[in-house]
């Protein structure tokens, strides 16, 4: 099923097109959602509340300030159809995105569907659950444990995070046991196999670190068809006291896709948060990150990456909020921009006055690879409290010429020193991911993406 909506700008009397209807189109991605299985009907209340917001709602514009610098524009002129059955993938097709270290530890989504027979969680230990929604609600206990958490972040009132409320029919489950660390990554890996018609897939991640449990979550985005689509995912990530994950997410979608993802984290006292977010794909992706430290002494990292060209829009907007003393956080996030391309990055941290003896810091670092490349980046504290350590700074620049001499009088080619000083700007990111053969096709891409 198509629907259609009015997003084709029409002529009007005076020969200027009409703009699209924002309202209209965002009920019109809200119409495809998927209807509940009987196993999974009581999520409908937690669906029918996000459906009363998003009818409340449109699509963004750049009047709003939180868009200001990313126009939706694209996104309006496609007229998206329900998910069709996912075609057969094998794992043959997949194994360039398996990693070795997770090879027993992988839950796989196609086209938004849980995909059993290319997961691999047979061998895990028996208190640590890595299942999708449906099977995990099996377990009336487990089934009651996870309603106490899923969709109960707070900012779920965004538009685009109320959609994938509105729709979601399952999602990716991790729950770490107490006092137990997991030494194996878990890798949840979400394909696109979109060729002709546009779709919208609508991932969910629930993710939940018991007290003083350890847990390394991979989460990555990837591609196997060329047509366009719209992946609008929603992760939500508890950390309860002394609680430790390491996060990572890679967006490596098809540059015809559009990426817009939520990621909301709740950390509890003495509880430590890590997350690596790289952005290579999509014409136009989004991430938002929001981070709530809800506890004393709370630890929060965050590092960033985004490397994009041609015509290629990437934003990330990142928000630390502390509630409570003695918190911590250190940021730092990069770009980049070759070609025409356009990075935007929002760093956010609110310190109230309840958040006495905060330390936080922040850094944008900006590298543009053409005179064409843009870049808006906007670091933003808002501090009441009066005993704090908070500090904040961007750069925005070109290869260093110095630089670039340097490697020459080593005997190294202009071209190949350019190369080597932007890898080394990736790597510094690319390095923190706790997983090597990660790490490997990371830099392999990094490299491609230079040759090309």
């Amino acid at each position: 099923m198509t629907i259609q909506v009015s997003t084709v700008p029409e002529v009007g009397d005076l020969g200027i097109p009409a703009k699209p209807d924002r309202a209209a189109y965002l009920t019109a991605l809200l119409n495809l959602r998927p209807a509940l299985t009987e196993n999974l009907e009581w999520l409908q209340p937690i669906r029918d509340r996000a459906t009363s917001r998003v009818e409340e709602l449109a699509i963004p514009s750049t009047r709003e300030e939180e868009w200001r610098f990313t126009d939706l524009s694209a996104l309006l002129q496609v007229n998206f159809a329900t998910a069709h059955p996912s075609p057969a993938v094998h794992l043959a097709d997949i194994a360039p995105f398996i990693l070795p270290e997770a090879t027993n530890s992988r839950l796989v989504f196609v086209n938004w569907n849980y995909a059993p027979e290319l997961s691999a969680i047979a061998h895990l230990p028996s208190d640590l659950v890595v299942t999708n929604l449906e099977a995990a609600c099996q377990d009336p206990a487990l089934r009651d444990r996870l309603t106490d958490y899923l969709a109960t972040q707070p900012g779920f009132e965004e538009v685009f995070t109320a959609l994938n409320t509105a729709s979601f029919t399952d999602a990716a489950v991790i729950l770490a046991p107490r006092n137990q660390a997991i030494a194996t990554p878990v890798h949840l890996l979400f394909i696109s196999t979109a060729e002709d018609a546009a779709q919208l897939f609508q991932p969910r991640c629930l993710v939940i670190a018991e007290s003083n449990s350890t847990l390394t979550v991979i989460e990555d985005y990837v591609a196997l068809g060329q047509g366009v689509y719209f992946t609008n995912p929603v992760t939500e990530i508890w950390l309860e006291g002394n609680a430790q994950i390491n996060h990572t997410r890679i967006q490596r979608d098809h540059t015809a896709a559009f990426h817009i993802g939520k990621t909301a984290v709740s950390q509890d006292r003495d509880s430590r948060y890590t997350c690596t977010a790289i952005s290579l794909g999509a014409a136009l992706s989004r991430h938002n990150l929001e981070i709530y430290q809800t506890g004393e002494q709370t630890e929060t990292t965050l590092s960033g990456l985004m490397m994009i060209g041609g015509e290629q829009v990437a934003d990330t907007h990142s928000a630390i909020a502390y509630t409570k003393p003695h918190g911590t956080s250190q940021q730092i996030h990069k770009c980049i921009v070759d070609h025409r391309a356009h990075a935007v990055f929002n760093g956010k941290v609110f310190v109230p006055k309840a958040a006495q003896l905060t330390d936080a810091r922040q850094l944008s670092k900006n590298l543009l690879l053409s005179s064409k490349a843009r870049v808006d980046t906007k670091p933003q504290l808002e501090i009441t409290a009066d005993n704090v350590k908070c500090t904040h700074g961007a750069t925005v620049s070109q290869l260093d010429t110095d630089e670039v001499f340097y490697l020459q009088s080593r005997g190294i080619d202009a071209d190949s020193a350019r190369k080597l000083l932007v890898y080394a700007f990736a790597y510094e990111v690319i390095s923190q991911i706790p997983v090597p053969s990660l790490q490997n096709q990371l830099t392999a891409i990094v490299r491609t993406q230079q040759d090309n």
